[in-house]
């Protein structure tokens, strides 16, 4: 599935997501299914939950991070695909 990295990413009121050292849990409490994230995995999540676009949340990890433009663009859309699919987050127009 292909991210509109134009569009927002939503977190639905019926998504807990609780941080602990670092590392976090997310919990959809519908379906009651979680999924962890590891340090960097948090760091995408929180930039994500309160970016305007996920171009700003992109562009925001991209100053942080040393990583490859591509690299950092290709992971990112795969962690929104998979918190899609477990209804973690909701893709929306600004």
């Amino acid at each position: 599935m292909a991210v509109d990295f134009q569009k927002k990413a939503v977190v639905p009121e019926h998504v807990l997501f609780r941080e602990l050292e670092g590392e976090s849990v997310l919990l959809n409490i519908e379906t009651e299914t979680y999924f962890g994230l590891d340090d960097v995995g948090t760091r995408m999540w929180n930039v994500l939950a309160h970016a305007d676009s996920i171009q700003t949340a992109y562009e925001t990890l991209l100053e942080e991070y040393d990583v490859d433009a591509q690299t950092l663009k290709k992971d990112l859309a795969e962690i929104i695909a998979r918190l899609q699919e477990k209804g973690l987050v909701q893709i929306a127009d600004q």
